[in-house]
């Protein structure tokens, strides 16, 4: 019997965490955006969130941006893993600096980056140093949304792509080593082992990898915030400025539950996408 309940024992801990900590804010939060103060079940914050003019340009611009940043740094990361990984010396401090960005938080990342494009920052005086530009150029305007957009996807691209790069890292760290000398014994070039080997090998690390970064680009706000503060609207400036500046916990509810549903979407596809065949292993 002991032997039996121990499995469920150990899950108890688990368990009681996520219910206490997402099962159950899960609920508070799905309640606000289906019910009004007095109890009643409703579409209208659902609706209001739908209609109002910036929800389809905060959409729109939250999923362009991660269709843009994840890909960039899929393959940076990948890239950046294999370098890793074949190198002798120099290995574990190399990794280090690479994922030094892990450590600064997402405001800071935005400042960092405010203050190499603002008019007075270093993009500016290194142009105006060197006579390329005869007065600062206004890169972060209102009108430079383009230029903004640019400045998001450089920041995010800099401070994480380091999240994929570690876990792929590790996935790579995990495929033993005669894989690839029967690639070697077979006359199979670079290109050729990485693809037939690396690649179908390190499913399980991409999938963890992507469903972790793509969720993360959904939430995208802080970066966003500090260099072009409302002129790039993002759904999770949206729930923001809903919750804290409006006061309207209702319509924040329903941005939020939008993040979420698309988030559960692609978590679904990158499962399945990149599920390992039953039976397969390394």
């Amino acid at each position: 019997m002991q032997n039996r309940m121990l499995p469920y024992m150990l899950l108890l801990p688990a368990t009681i965490f996520l219910l206490v900590f997402f099962v159950y804010p899960f609920t508070l939060v799905a309640w606000q955006a289906f019910a009004t103060d007095e109890g009643e079940l409703t579409t209208k914050y659902i609706n209001k969130m739908a209609s109002h003019w910036k929800f389809e340009k905060a959409l729109t611009y939250t999923l362009v941006l991660a269709l843009v940043i994840v890909p960039i740094q899929l393959a940076l990361s990948l890239l950046m893993a294999t370098l890793v990984s074949s190198m002798k010396r120099g290995r574990d401090l190399i990794l280090y600096i690479w994922t030094i960005p892990l450590g600064i938080s997402d405001l800071a990342a935005g400042i960092i980056w405010l203050a190499i494009f603002e008019q007075t920052g270093f993009l500016n005086s290194l142009l105006y140093s060197t006579g390329m530009i005869a007065e600062p150029i206004t890169f972060l305007g209102y009108q430079d949304k383009g230029t903004i957009f640019l400045a998001v996807v450089l920041a995010e691209i800099w401070r994480a792509t380091a999240i994929m790069l570690v876990i792929l890292v590790a996935g790579m760290g995990l495929i033993p080593k005669e894989y690839y000398e029967a690639a070697q014994v077979y006359g199979a070039n670079s290109w050729q082992t990485f693809t037939k080997v690396t690649l179908p090998l390190l499913k399980p690390s991409l999938q963890t990898a992507l469903i972790l970064r793509v969720i993360l680009a959904f939430e995208v706000f802080a970066v966003v915030a500090a260099l072009g503060g409302t002129n790039l609207p993002v759904l999770m400036g949206e729930v923001y400025n809903r919750q804290f500046v409006l006061q309207d916990n209702h319509t924040a509810a329903a941005f939020a539950m939008l993040i979420l549903l698309i988030s559960i979407i692609s978590t679904v596809f990158f499962m399945w996408s990149l599920r390992t065949p039953k039976g397969a292993s390394i």
